[in-house]
């Protein structure tokens, strides 16, 4: 088992998170504003199984780059469909095979911009230019591209830079039984947004996490879900928190007026048609499951102060086909409700971040939010 150090903040704040629910307070001032806590949280939170995307973001012989940690990581998929991560960086002189966040189709092979050494999708090395006599001198296979573990579930991707974290299937954990009933994986991306957010990832979670604001900010969500409905799911395997929200009689999903442009998913049962499931995948991935489509938040921590937020809506295939289809009926809705999240979540950065704030206790309403917190706070301690 990998030894991983406590982070840099005061044990005896960080033990105030870990006192049982009702006693407890938030994570300490530093945990949401200190560069020297998010490096730790890079190295030792999102090194590990960290969620990069959608599947159908690589398509067959192509590649993406995205940052993972605080480092590249490129993604390729041959064209037998085999998905496969390294480290994005040549073995010749160290250059980003691609830039972080972009992509590019690569038919024939992963080119170096800097000097042209060329891979193929399998990362082994084809060639060098002018260095015909390589393999007089190098063992040709110690200049293939370093791999990193990768992994696809329901149609997202996983990798971990370390190596050493636990099984995926154990890392998900009874997350896998509720989300397989939507068919994610044969799920359409209709839309998405980017969102920079001047808030610590930490707080756009929490705030995910529970719906005792909901009533202040939340209008709209208010008129299709009670705010004082559902419940989080109290006992779980898994490196995931999360819960239910009801959807008020007559409501079909949520919607700026509560029907849905497209059509329910198949196989969900009495209770998933009329309520919404949230679960958040630590340490980076928002799943949001409605009767009629999924929608996600992917987070990257850009500094301890600033988030950048990809949220994308998806849905059967048949509905998306269908020519009058428009996923407007959900992005309207969530783009306005995102909004209001973003500029709390913002408001709540600026005040952590005055001089004598000391963490607050957590409502009766936020046992979602110390699920979230006494978790991180036991990986701040130095338990896996």
């Amino acid at each position: 088992m990998t030894t991983i150090p406590p982070a840099p903040l005061d044990p005896a704040q960080v033990a105030l998170a870990l006192a049982p629910f009702g006693e407890s307070r938030l994570l300490p001032r530093d945990a949401y504003v200190s560069d020297e806590v998010l490096e730790w949280e890079r190295r030792y939170l999102f090194d590990g199984w960290t969620c990069v995307g959608r599947s159908t973001d690589i398509p067959a012989t192509g590649l993406r780059a995205e940052s993972v940690g605080g480092y590249g990581v490129l993604l390729t998929r041959d064209q037998d469909g085999v998905l496969r991560a390294f480290e994005n960086a040549c073995r010749h002189r160290g250059h980003e095979l691609l830039p972080c966040g972009g992509s590019s189709e690569a038919p024939r092979a992963i080119v170096c911009p800097y000097h042209a050494w060329s891979y193929r999708h399998d990362g082994s090395l084809i060639g060098a230019p002018n260095f015909k006599n390589i393999d007089e001198h190098y063992e040709r296979s110690t200049l293939s591209l370093v791999p990193v573990r990768v992994h696809e579930w329901h149609g997202w991707m996983f990798v971990d830079r370390t190596g050493t974290a636990k099984d995926f299937t154990e890392h998900i954990g009874e997350l896998e039984d509720v989300v397989a009933r939507y068919d994610a994986e044969s799920l359409v991306t209709a839309e998405s947004h980017s969102y920079d957010v001047e808030a610590n990832w930490k707080v756009i979670v929490e705030n995910y996490q529970e719906c005792y604001h909901c009533s202040m900010i939340h209008p709209e969500l208010c008129r299709i879900s009670p705010p004082n409905s559902g419940d989080n799911v109290q006992e779980r395997t898994g490196n995931w928190v999360g819960g239910w929200m009801d959807l008020r009689t007559g409501m079909e999903t949520m919607s700026l007026d509560g029907r849905s442009g497209g059509l329910k998913m198949a196989r969900l049962d009495e209770h998933e048609q009329s309520h919404v499931m949230y679960a958040a995948v630590l340490p980076n991935l928002l799943i949001s499951l409605h009767p009629d489509y999924v929608m996600t938040h992917l987070l990257v921590p850009l500094s301890p102060t600033r988030t950048r937020i990809t949220c994308s809506w998806a849905f059967p295939p048949d509905v998306v086909e269908q020519e009058r289809f428009s996923p407007a009926y959900a992005v309207d809705f969530w783009d306005l409700t995102n909004r209001q999240d973003w500029a709390a979540c913002e408001g709540v950065q600026r005040g952590l971040a005055t001089p004598h704030y000391d963490a607050g206790p957590l409502a009766p309403d936020e046992s979602g939010v110390y699920h979230f917190t006494s978790t991180i706070a036991k990986a701040y301690q130095g338990r896996p």
